[in-house]
């Protein structure tokens, strides 16, 4: 496995390789899955990379990877969204670079950041509910499985999260 890998902020610049992963994404998800993403907004997007939460593993200088953050996530993490954690949303592989255990570093990557910023206590993700595949996987990975929530219509969440069961993850760090 290539030993150069770097996890760095996407600039605007890369608005359009972020859009072609998450239709990678997509499409992958239609062919292992009964339920996908709907897509995202641009304007969504270039917040985060203004905000500098939005991200990109590089394996020998080419684009692997993206992923983005948020600290807070209330319309899933409920009452527990006031205890201080980093969020790790759209995680989204190229297929050239599968196997590479991303989701590895990406928790490296976060536990390096907690370790800067002291006040970060979990490391959090959600998925699907009855995706067992991923609930099988986040927790090889290291993360608890912590529970499951019902989403609701009106949460003002992305068009896929409307009205399903996601289940919970977390590391404390």
């Amino acid at each position: 496995m290539e030993k150069n890998i770097r996890v760095i902020h996407s600039i605007s610049a890369d608005i359009d390789t972020i859009f072609k992963f998450y239709d990678l994404a997509v499409a992958h998800q239609k062919k292992v899955f009964n339920k996908h993403w709907q897509g995202f907004s641009r304007e969504l997007v270039q917040q985060e990379i203004a905000a500098a939460r939005q991200y990109q593993i590089l394996v020998g200088g080419e684009v692997a990877a993206i992923f983005a953050i948020t600290f807070n996530d209330p319309q899933i993490w409920g009452e527990k969204d006031h205890e201080p954690a980093i969020y790790i949303h759209r995680i989204v592989t190229h297929p050239a670079f599968r196997g590479y255990g991303m989701v590895n570093i990406i928790i490296d990557w976060a536990r390096a950041y907690a370790a800067k910023n002291k006040q970060i206590q979990y490391i959090r993700m959600d998925t699907w509910a009855d995706n067992e595949k991923l609930l099988k996987y986040y927790t090889s990975c290291g993360f608890e499985h912590v529970g499951a929530i019902e989403v609701a219509k009106d949460s003002g969440l992305p068009k896929h999260y409307e009205g399903i069961a996601l289940n919970l993850f977390e590391i404390k760090v």
